[in-house]
């Protein structure tokens, strides 16, 4: 388990490298108007860009790397921690002012990965149930498309959050999948997940690069990384048998340090400091939000 948890910390590092940098050139590609997949078209001419998205891959091959090491339960809340670098390379690097809430982020993140990775169970669980697995992909699939099959009559941008939130979401179950299958040898339905939770990245990221040239990235990130800590941990008992703890008390000890991630998390992705990592640092990002809903209300 202690591997796992190291491994998760390693994909959490490669991941939110690859957001500043994905997320910094989807600033820059222009025509966030409306959600088109041509905006990946652009962006994937941009070596910026195309760096972010292999750092990410790897991220994601650490992280099913993981899975086959420790459950849900603890790799989902560790990778959270990559927001904390996220907020020391802000202090470090942007100079930018860390303050009261950013620390208690911080503090909630790091208490709660510790509580997690000390109670958790460490048994990693199997393939799910098949009801279960294609109940929670019919929905979050659902929340994932929906922006996309309704963009020529709903232009809210805040449909294109909750796209990149649950395909977010399904991507890390579809890893967990992943894992699970390679655990037991069989390749073909291995790659069949990796390619469902490849397409479930895909659209999130392209409805998450859309956003945030709407919407500021304190507006996005909260609702994107409390999804990510959230759904995949609450899915591990309910659809992978994953067990949480051997006693009520300490259940309710271990839902308690998720629920503290989830919360810190939500508090540094919505942090101006961290904010401005996310959007690069070279121009005036807290009035994107203003910006972005004026453009939007006209847009409707």
């Amino acid at each position: 388990m202690i591997a796992g948890i190291a491994v998760a910390a390693g994909a959490a590092c490669c991941y939110e490298g690859a957001y500043v940098l994905q997320a910094l050139e989807a600033r820059r590609a222009g025509g966030g108007a409306r959600l088109h997949a041509s905006l990946l078209g652009r962006l994937i001419r941009r070596p910026r860009w195309v760096w972010g998205t292999a750092l990410s891959g790897a991220g994601a091959l650490l992280q099913v790397y993981a899975l086959t090491l420790a459950p849900l339960t603890i790799v989902q809340p560790v990778l959270a921690l990559g927001l904390v670098l996220l907020l020391a390379l802000s202090s470090a690097v942007l100079h930018e002012h860390v303050g009261r809430w950013e620390l208690v982020g911080v503090a909630a993140v790091v208490c709660g990965v510790a509580v997690v990775a000390l109670v958790a169970d460490p048994g990693v669980g199997g393939s799910g149930d098949a009801v279960g697995v294609a109940v929670l992909a019919a929905v979050l699939g659902t929340l994932t498309a929906l922006p996309f099959a309704l963009r020529r009559r709903v232009a809210d941008a805040r449909l294109r959050v909750i796209a990149a939130a649950s395909g977010d979401a399904w991507a890390a179950i579809g890893l967990k999948l992943v894992a699970d299958a390679l655990d037991r040898g069989v390749w073909l339905p291995a790659l069949l997940w990796l390619a469902t939770a490849g397409l479930a990245g895909f659209l999130a990221l392209t409805a998450e690069m859309s956003a945030l040239q709407r919407i500021a990235a304190t507006r996005v990130a909260p609702v994107v990384v409390s999804a990510q800590v959230l759904v995949p941990v609450i899915a591990g008992p309910l659809v992978f048998d994953e067990p949480w703890a051997d006693s009520p008390a300490e259940r309710l000890v271990l839902g308690a340090a998720i629920l503290a991630v989830a919360g810190g998390a939500a508090l540094l992705g919505g942090s101006a400091a961290v904010a401005d990592v996310i959007a690069g640092g070279d121009e005036p990002k807290h009035d994107v939000g203003r910006e972005r809903q004026s453009r939007e209300r006209r847009d409707r």
